[in-house]
């Protein structure tokens, strides 16, 4: 069933997508962006910065794999609040039944959105007139384009899979693997070309390379269905995605910084920074950012694979660990 966004995406100006108006690049924006934003003290259980780490692309110093790769595989979460809200993350849905007390926006979590300046996605007339009608809907849906895919257990796709629980990253030759609390997402770095035009994945098809602590990967092929947050952002069938994974060499924490380019949908490309950090035995398991498993288990290895959802498995109530 195609959703409200579907029906309007793919009715706009024929088919959607990978113009561009030259702007600065990706880094470029990241970096302003990142010593710009304020974030707030705490929120949704989080610890947050007071402002966005920069973290600039250069020379890799850190381990490599056998193939060739910095070595960056573990688990990851990001680090300003959740994906109710794209560009205000600590906003909530604005949900009356769950009413939340929120200061001045500056004190507040920083939008995702890195550029433009005002952290607002730069939607045209339809497309905003699009996400405000199911921004105004969601706490109380009364059509299917009204519920959030995720809530139906659908991929959260790209980009809301980064900021979407806790995932972790693998490593093989030629690959690397991201494993979401719904999904996996596979980056090809053999250097073959892009699927057909005419297939459409729910997290994309991703090609990429390193450039020294940068992972540089080309998106295509979205079938655009994922929501950004559940405040209605969204993209195109056709929305053409530049994405660096910027790690530091301490192997800590990375940037990931993508251009948005979709012109049916945005007056112009936009740029979002999600900072991320690295998760290990010695933190605290969560429920949130470090999913695994330890009622059971005082004093033994963390179980990391332990951890299911009915969106995995479809075998317990939703959010359950399997025990």
């Amino acid at each position: 069933m195609k959703s409200k966004f579907s029906q309007h995406k793919f009715h706009s100006a024929g088919l959607l997508l990978i113009a561009l108006v030259l702007a600065p690049s990706a880094a470029s924006f990241a970096q302003q962006g990142q010593q710009r934003q304020q974030a707030a003290p705490q929120g949704g259980g989080i610890s947050i910065s007071k402002t966005v780490p920069v973290i600039l692309s250069g020379k890799w110093t850190g381990k490599y794999l056998p193939d060739g790769q910095p070595d960056v595989s573990g688990f990851w979460s990001n680090t300003i609040a959740n994906h109710n809200n794209f560009t205000d993350p600590q906003g909530g849905t604005n949900d009356p039944a769950r009413p939340i007390k929120l200061g001045p926006r500056e004190e507040r979590a920083p939008s995702r959105v890195s550029d433009p300046a005002s952290g607002e996605i730069p939607f045209q007339p339809w497309a905003l007139a699009a996400q405000q009608d199911f921004k105004a809907n969601f706490n109380k849906p009364s059509k299917p384009e009204h519920i959030e895919p995720l809530a139906r257990c659908a991929p959260a796709g790209v980009p809301k899979s980064f900021y979407w629980h806790g995932y972790e990253i693998r490593q093989f030759p030629n690959y690397v693997l991201f494993i979401f609390g719904s999904g996996s997402r596979v980056i090809h770095l053999d250097g073959k070309p892009h699927l057909p035009e005419n297939i459409k994945l729910w997290n994309a098809d991703s090609r990429g390379h390193w450039e020294g602590n940068t992972l540089v990967v080309d998106v295509s092929n979205n079938n655009a269905k994922a929501l950004f947050g559940r405040e209605g952002a969204f993209a195109s069938d056709n929305v053409h995605v530049v994405e660096r994974y910027i790690f530091d060499n301490d192997n800590k924490r990375y940037n990931y910084v993508a251009t948005f380019d979709d012109p049916p949908v945005y007056t112009r490309p936009w740029t979002a920074t999600i900072p991320a950090r690295r998760y290990t035995e010695a933190d605290k398991p969560g429920g949130w950012h470090y999913e695994v498993a330890v009622a059971n288990n005082p004093g033994k290895p963390l179980l990391h694979e332990a951890y299911e959802r009915i969106c995995v498995e479809n075998n317990g109530g939703f959010g359950r660990a399997a025990k």
